[in-house]
């Protein structure tokens, strides 16, 4: 079983350097990626002319603050080699999250980058408690999501023996956790929750497994959730963070000894909390954290796809460190923009809006009502007729459009097509696009 308590002596060393040392290195590593991007991104260097900036201007950490922003929108401009400070035949992997047919925002990885982020989610597991030779049972999806080979490669270069058997399956998920008495799991929390379900619908205890950790990711989650989890499957309930733009899973990962927050890496990414209407970076106090605000990370040692001040959009504070000698990041309380996470998948209204448009009979309007009647999220997709077309056949349209949105965006949606005007508008004539209807995270 693992150990859960890790002594210092099994940590790297700067996980326990000093502040100054960190820092130090972090000034080094960011000025060698910002005179790279300069010199082989076009966008960085058009982007930083503009801004009146050149990599020679950061002389310290403070000075990131007068680089411009990266956004997700700047990543499909470029779709889908076009960001990339490396030839693409030095590109080993790519991988790319959600989106419409032809726009997703994809991710190259050199293999000095596959290896980086093996290490790191190593790291994230042996923070987890997990050591050489445990057995870990991933159940993230694999593909173009970044969850499955991530986790699979940092396993690996940990030295566990890796059970890869994705999502879904949830009999077989049961079964196997029975026969190969894994030590770790790693999973999103809510399909975790389902996991439970079944051990309980087969009559059997879902306490009784080898299982002593659980590291999950994905998808926000509370700490009602991780109560409930770990009082449900009798083990240790742990965070991890990671978004494929910066790298994937491991960015981030909470200590299994302290359950405070995941720490973030920042030997490799550099964090900042922005305002996220006036992008002015908010104060850091280092005895008692920073204010909340929307979560901004420069990668360090990206060879592919560096990326300076990419704005996650993710809403949370820094925390000051405990368990290891860099900042911890606070529970994700929401986001600056209208996206969705329905099981670990990224969603934004729009998707579903350039699907609605291309079905003729449909009008232009439409709402997406998102709940959690049990333990995963739902998403419903109420749509309309066109008048000229009131007497069409409302069933076959609906499974047409729902047919589109899992194939293109890789969500599973109800699709409900009403008669003409039975979405709701506002005074103003505008349609309510988004009905968030599950439970809001604990303060």
């Amino acid at each position: 079983m693992p150990v859960l308590h890790p002594a210092v002596a099994d940590l790297e060393p700067i996980e326990t350097a000093s502040r100054d040392e960190l820092q130090a290195l972090q000034l080094q590593r960011l000025q060698a990626t910002l005179a790279r991007v300069y010199a082989q991104v076009p966008h960085y260097r058009r982007a930083f002319d503009a801004a009146g900036v050149h990599p020679s201007d950061c002389r310290s950490l403070a000075d990131l603050a007068r680089f411009p922003f990266t956004t997700k929108a700047d990543l499909r401009a470029h779709y889908p080699f076009g960001m990339f400070a490396v030839p693409r035949e030095q590109v080993v992997r790519v991988h790319a999250s959600s989106g419409t047919t032809g726009k997703p925002t994809v991710v190259g990885y050199t293999q000095g980058d596959i290896d980086r982020w093996a290490e790191l989610v190593a790291r994230s597991i042996r923070a987890a408690g997990g050591r050489r030779g445990d057995i870990v049972h991933i159940a993230y999806g694999y593909g173009l999501f970044t969850g499955g080979l991530g986790a699979h490669y940092g396993a690996e270069k940990m030295g566990c023996t890796v059970v890869p058997v994705s999502g879904g399956q949830t009999e077989k998920q049961v079964q196997l956790i029975e026969d190969f008495r894994p030590d770790l799991i790693m999973v999103t929390p809510s399909y975790m929750q389902v996991i439970v379900e079944e051990f309980r619908r087969q009559g059997k205890d879902p306490c009784a497994t080898s299982l002593a950790v659980g590291i999950f990711g994905a998808e926000p989650w509370t700490e009602a959730m991780r109560r409930d989890i770990e009082a449900s499957a009798g083990l240790k309930a742990v965070d991890i963070y990671g978004l494929s733009e910066v790298m994937g899973p491991g960015v981030a990962s909470e200590c299994v000894e302290t359950q405070d927050g995941p720490v973030v890496w920042e030997d490799h990414f550099y964090p900042e909390i922005i305002n996220p209407e006036t992008g002015e970076v908010l104060p850091y106090d280092e005895n008692k954290g920073g204010e909340e605000g929307e979560l901004v990370f420069t990668t360090l040692t990206k060879e592919a796809l560096p990326l300076i001040r990419y704005r996650t959009r993710d809403l949370t504070r820094l925390l000051p460190p405990t368990a290891r000698c860099m900042r911890r990041m606070g529970k994700i309380v929401g986001r600056s923009d209208d996206m969705l996470i329905i099981r670990g998948v990224n969603l934004f209204p729009t998707q579903v809006e350039e699907l609605v448009l291309k079905q003729g009979q449909l009008s232009g309007q439409y709402q997406l009502v998102v709940t959690r009647e049990k333990l995963l999220d739902e998403l419903r997709v109420r749509c309309e007729l066109q008048p000229e077309h009131l007497h069409a056949d409302r069933d076959a349209v609906a499974r047409e459009l729902q047919q589109q949105i899992k194939a293109l965006i890789g969500v599973s949606a109800a699709v409900e097509v009403g008669l003409p005007d039975s979405i709701e508008r506002t005074l103003v004539g505008k349609a309510r696009r988004v009905v968030d209807q599950r439970p809001r995270p604990a303060a």
